[in-house]
């Protein structure tokens, strides 16, 4: 079993269940464990985790108006297999895209790295970069 990772962002949302249709119905999510009284639930892809509590039930550590969009400032970059087929099965799904699929090549010390991302928001509007590896490479001239 792979090591729990260090980080895990808590995102506070208006409906538990639109979010977890999201998260797990279109993204791929699955729920690791919930605490339907609380309106909570702990969801994985892989290595990528989140946990989604629901505003107003239970403990909420709100430090200010919950403006929409909600997480403004931020995308969680989220490495799936294939980001290009995620961006095509959203889409079937009538999910708007804030960021259309592109494949961009970044320095990373003495050669770049692809990938293939688009962003997409949540239903609270958190920002959501799903990316997929498109290879290394030396570094363009």
């Amino acid at each position: 079993m792979p090591p729990e990772p260090a980080l895990v962002p808590e995102l506070l949302v208006a409906d538990l269940d639109r979010s977890l249709a999201f998260w797990c119905g279109l993204c791929g999510f699955e729920i690791r464990y919930a605490r339907p009284e609380e309106r909570f639930a702990y969801v994985a892809l892989g290595t990528a985790h989140l946990m989604l509590e629901q505003a107003g039930v239970g403990r909420n550590w709100i430090t200010g108006p919950l403006d929409r969009p909600l997480g403004r400032g931020v995308n969680f970059q989220v490495t799936v297999p294939d980001s290009r087929a995620l961006s095509e099965s959203l889409l079937r799904a009538g999910t708007e895209l804030f960021m259309q699929p592109e494949t961009k090549w970044y320095d990373v010390g003495t050669e770049q790295a692809g990938v293939d991302q688009f962003l997409v928001q949540d239903p609270d509007g958190y920002l959501v970069r799903f990316q997929s590896s498109a290879g290394r490479r030396p570094p363009a001239d």
